[in-house]
């Protein structure tokens, strides 16, 4: 992780143009970061599509998801920043979070079928994604996870794991640093579009559980990640959509 906070700033608003130049999200979702030197602290956008993030835009908050300071006048808040918050109270290992709405992970979270590294670069997602269902705590909600208790229901279902998957909803995704979030994000939903394709084809064959632990840390290794990286900013990069730099 960058650890400076006018690095994370500048790598938080890449990951966010990342994420969505890839398509995993859209005009919604969002991307933390922990705060570099406080790790009961946060940081997030303001409420803002992902692809318009720029470091300027990101704010500090506390693991309550209250900011620390003053809010510039006009802007606004997520509403599920709860999400963020409630997972980096229960994980003190991690230390960046994402959430979205692929449309190749959402059809895991609208039938119920278990999504499973069925590749190599899949594994990052770990040996498993547990479901959560507000339904099962709350009844029938407006599906955003804005209350405290929601948060905590959610990280509690998350619990050791990197995935989860919310029912009718989406997916939320943890990591030790913002560029390996990033990776499991971007491969997490490449592997369900793979494992779509191929469960219309047939039977899938998918990772065994050994296959899956001694895959996943490899993929996540540094030299691994650092290609993928440069690989996506240069993409981005090409794009014209590379945010400007903090002066």
């Amino acid at each position: 992780m960058a650890d400076s906070l006018a690095a994370i700033r500048e790598e938080l608003s890449l990951a966010n143009r990342i994420l969505a130049h890839e398509g995993i999200v859209d005009a919604f979702g969002h991307i933390s970061a922990r705060h570099p030197g406080d790790p009961g602290r946060f940081l997030i956008s303001r409420h803002r599509a992902p692809q318009l993030v720029a470091p300027e835009d990101i704010l500090e908050y506390t693991l309550d998801t209250e900011p620390v300071h003053p809010t510039p006048a006009g802007w606004r808040h997520y509403g599920e920043r709860v999400i963020h918050g409630c997972i980096y109270q229960a994980r003190p290992d991690v230390n960046a979070v994402c959430h979205h709405h692929s449309a190749s992970v959402l059809p895991f979270c609208i039938t119920g079928v278990e999504l499973v590294p069925v590749y190599h670069m899949g594994a990052v997602l770990g040996t498993a994604a547990p479901f959560w269902d507000s339904r099962d705590e709350f009844g029938d909600t407006n599906m955003l996870v804005v209350k405290p208790e929601e948060g905590r229901s959610l990280a509690k279902a998350l619990g050791s794991h990197w995935m989860v998957l919310m029912r009718r909803h989406g997916a939320t995704l943890a990591g030790t640093t913002l560029r390996e979030l990033v990776f499991r994000t971007i491969y997490s939903h490449a592997n369900a579009e793979i494992q779509l394709r191929a469960m219309a084809l047939g039977k899938i064959g998918p990772l065994s559980r050994g296959e899956a632990e001694r895959t996943g840390p490899y993929q996540l290794q540094p030299r691994p990640m650092a290609r993928a990286w440069e690989y996506w900013t240069t993409r981005l990069e090409k794009s014209g959509e590379m945010p400007k730099r903090l002066p």
